[in-house]
């Protein structure tokens, strides 16, 4: 048991094993990983993360949308559960550690207060978000975002990948549809552990940053229609071209972001 106040730390050996171990499924390239969400690969990690946390006694609940709420039960039966945790899913040309620190620190800090027998007020739910990068099924946070109430659930459902799949067909195809109502859940605190993704921590030879906001996502789909026409012989002020369209709001987003520094980025995801 440790003492009050005491600098308590993590098993660093057996967090690394865990990252490593779940990295051996849905391997990509140079090193990295592929497990993009409702896979077969995301279905195996799902179960492996699962295993990890049956074995450390925490009880499970899924909500409608896939995602995994993993409790360690509080000593206070009113007070709200702290959740951490982030997401499982990668990129096609995902990173080993993108998501997936957030959601295996979260089950190792369970694992190290399991092995001191130090018990806590409040419940701890580690997560694991469903569809979190977006890749497959666009937009990002999709999960999350029905669960703060910026889409419906309807919405997300209907959500396709590029060969025309439904979100909610591949939801039930894995076998991860829960019985939770999304968003029903109530938090005392939320955090998050994550990699930095960007250049300026090793620009600056530092090893840790501290989030000071967060960034204000403004997501636009829309569709460019044009005009066939022959090339050799359609003059040019009779043209309707999509495509010098898109290119000019690529470089409108530029210009923008540009203008707006240091704070503003902007990109084209999708095209």
């Amino acid at each position: 048991m440790a003492a009050p106040g005491e600098n308590l730390r993590i098993n660093s050996d057996r967090l690394w094993d865990s990252l490593m171990e779940m990295a051996k499924i849905g391997p990509g390239i140079a090193g990295g990983n592929n497990r993009q969400t409702l896979t077969d690969s995301d279905k195996e990690g799902r179960a492996l993360f699962k295993s990890w946390c049956d074995a450390a006694g925490l009880s499970m609940g899924v909500d409608q949308m896939g995602t995994m709420f993993m409790t360690r039960a509080g000593t206070d039966p009113d007070a709200l559960p702290v959740y951490v945790g982030s997401h499982l899913d990668t990129q096609p040309t995902g990173g080993k550690y993108d998501g997936v620190l957030g959601v295996l620190s979260g089950l190792e800090v369970v694992r190290s207060l399991n092995d001191l027998g130090i018990k806590t007020k409040h419940p701890i739910v580690v997560t694991n978000w469903t569809n979190e990068e977006g890749a497959r099924f666009a937009p990002a946070m999709l999960a999350s975002g029905v669960f703060a109430g910026v889409h419906t659930q309807d919405y997300a459902y209907a959500r396709k990948d590029l060969d025309g799949v439904t979100f909610g067909d591949e939801l039930k195809r894995i076998g991860w549809v829960g019985d939770e109502k999304v968003g029903a859940r109530k938090m005392h605190a939320y955090f998050e552990y994550h990699i930095e993704q960007g250049p300026i921590l090793e620009a600056q030879n530092k090893q840790i940053g501290v989030v000071t906001h967060c960034q204000g996502l403004w997501w636009l789909e829309f569709t460019l229609t044009g005009k066939e026409a022959h090339t050799g012989s359609t003059p040019m002020n009779m043209r309707v071209n999509a495509g010098l369209a898109m290119a000019r709001i690529l470089e409108m987003v530029q210009t923008v972001a540009i203008e707006n520094q240091p704070g503003a980025v902007g990109g084209v995801g999708q095209v």
